[in-house]
């Protein structure tokens, strides 16, 4: 099978289930930025980090794959010919969102509490966990975008508010794990 399929040099691609759309609507978008989300993630990983939060990005970013999954099937092609989910194997769980919220909480057992906003960076692996955490938010924005034209799965939309906070808790660990400097924000008087 060849990479290139030459169906989408007009502008349009398939979705999940064979529905063509063009490259640009919000429905490409949505997991469009999931996808390079999960590129950020995988920059994450290839860094110098504890192995532990390695696993955790790993499991992140197959997670990650199966939103973009979901995200790719509208809603009229989600529920076959005899009454099964398409994707009905490939959900997003409570369990996942629950499994990042375990992490947030045992890595914040081990920061300092925070008393203001902190600027992203103090090292180059802290500001690819705080781009990722950009891109996250952005991918939730369209996610929720695209929820208001066409019903989505609400546990992708509460996965990825919850991998934001995950994303911006693991570069304070990581700042901490670093001794990066972490620069709290001080508005001006």
């Amino acid at each position: 099978m060849k990479v290139y399929t030459k169906t989408g040099d007009k502008g349009t691609t398939a979705l999940f289930g064979g529905t063509r759309v063009p490259k640009h609507h919000i429905r490409i978008e949505s997991y469009g930025t999931v996808d390079e989300l999960n590129s950020y993630i995988g920059l994450i990983r290839d860094q110098e980090i504890n192995p532990l939060y390695k696993n955790v990005l790993i499991e992140v970013q197959d997670r990650l794959f199966t939103v973009g999954a979901i995200l790719a099937t509208p809603p009229e092609k989600e529920v076959l010919k005899n009454g099964e989910k398409r994707l009905q194997n490939l959900g997003i769980t409570e369990a996942d969102i629950e499994y990042l919220e375990k992490e947030i909480d045992t890595m914040e057992t081990e920061l300092p509490p925070m008393t203001h906003f902190v600027l992203p960076g103090g090292h180059t692996t802290v500001s690819y966990c705080h781009i990722a955490r950009c891109v996250c938010r952005r991918a939730e924005r369209l996610a929720t975008h695209l929820n208001d034209i066409e019903p989505t799965d609400e546990l992708v939309l509460k996965y990825l508010n919850r991998l934001s906070d995950y994303l911006f808790v693991l570069a304070r660990k990581l700042s901490h794990d670093l001794n990066a400097n972490e620069v709290q924000w001080i508005p001006r008087k």
